[in-house]
């Protein structure tokens, strides 16, 4: 989606100073920056969306930092885990982001810009004027022209190809949903028992799983935006039709956790995403989004369940490409 060029948000630049930090800068202004063109990207390290839209952001600060071009990312969590500092800057890291990043945790920028979506680009000019935004993925060709007629300069666009998890979808055979799990925005959920809210609960899967619709196995109790496992070998389990499938988790207070992969009740094998092996093995480290499966040949209809062999696992959304 698209401003019309030219519009503004207050008249002008909206204000970065409800900032809860910076990395890679000292705190910057609208008015430290009149003169540049800056590039304004709202993000949140777990969202398989900016991470694939990443390396268009990356490649475009380094290719025209020297014409005039600055790239301001805006990191507002989603998850309440996504507030710690420590893990925006190893995701910054991680990503080899270099241009300066708000840290916004109170939200108070994403108010400013009155942003609601992840990812989210804004363009302003050298006036501090928004000339132009689009949320989402894609556009790339077009916000890349625009860029340049800010700018003032004209050469062929920058090649990007992402990697690992920031590779492009498999748009083609997309068949399943971002899907949340905790209940303010939870679909689809296919225990056959009652669901309950805030409560440990003992769940067990269905015989057969529809299309886009999810289990749990064991004991769990469903939290308002995510589900907490509290007994060791309870399991989650999706029918989904993708490429790629991910899953946000946190190990939350506890330590490493194991977990094991199955696709339709067997090793992964060659289909296992980047976080696991071929033998359906992973670790739970830290919060973030751990890729599961990546096929490499035929996408179809495939049951993915993930077992957990210790509790405290935090579980939010499914995500696919």
């Amino acid at each position: 989606m698209s401003a019309t060029r030219g519009i503004s948000l207050d008249g002008g630049f909206p204000s970065l100073a409800g900032a809860t930090g910076w990395l890679n800068s000292q705190p910057l202004t609208p008015a430290g920056l009149r003169g540049k063109v800056v590039l304004v990207d709202f993000w949140t390290y777990t969202c398989i969306n900016w991470l694939r839209t990443e390396p268009y952001v990356r490649a475009w600060s380094q290719a025209y930092r020297d014409d005039g071009l600055v790239v301001v990312g805006v990191h507002t969590p989603e998850f309440s885990f996504e507030h710690e500092i420590d893990r925006v800057r190893q995701a910054t890291q991680e990503r080899g982001i270099e241009y300066p990043v708000a840290l916004d945790n109170d939200y108070a920028v994403w108010s400013a810009f009155d942003n609601h979506y992840w990812p989210a680009l804004y363009l302003l000019d050298r006036e501090g004027i928004i000339r132009d935004h689009h949320f989402g993925e894609g556009r790339y060709e077009q916000s890349e022209s625009l860029i340049q007629a800010l700018l003032g300069v004209e050469r062929e666009p920058v090649s990007v190809e992402g990697r690992g998890v920031e590779a492009e979808a498999d748009w083609d055979h997309l068949g399943s949903p971002e899907t949340y799990l905790g209940y303010a925005r939870a679909e689809h959920f296919a225990s056959a028992d009652a669901i309950r809210f805030d409560e440990r609960s003992a769940y067990e899967l269905p015989e057969r799983l529809l299309p886009n619709h999810w289990a749990l196995a064991g004991e769990w109790t469903i939290e308002r935006e995510r589900l907490v496992l509290d007994e060791a070998g309870g399991s989650i389990a999706y029918r989904f039709r993708a490429r790629d499938a991910h899953l946000v988790l946190s190990p939350g207070t506890r330590g490493p956790i194991p977990f094991q992969v199955l696709l339709d009740g067997e090793a992964p094998g060659p289909s296992h995403g980047v976080d696991i092996d071929s033998d359906g093995n992973g670790l739970l480290e830290e919060g973030r989004l751990y890729q599961l499966v990546r096929e490499h040949d035929t996408v179809g209809e495939r049951t993915l369940e993930i077992v957990f062999a210790q509790p405290g696992v935090e579980a939010y959304v499914f995500t696919f490409g």
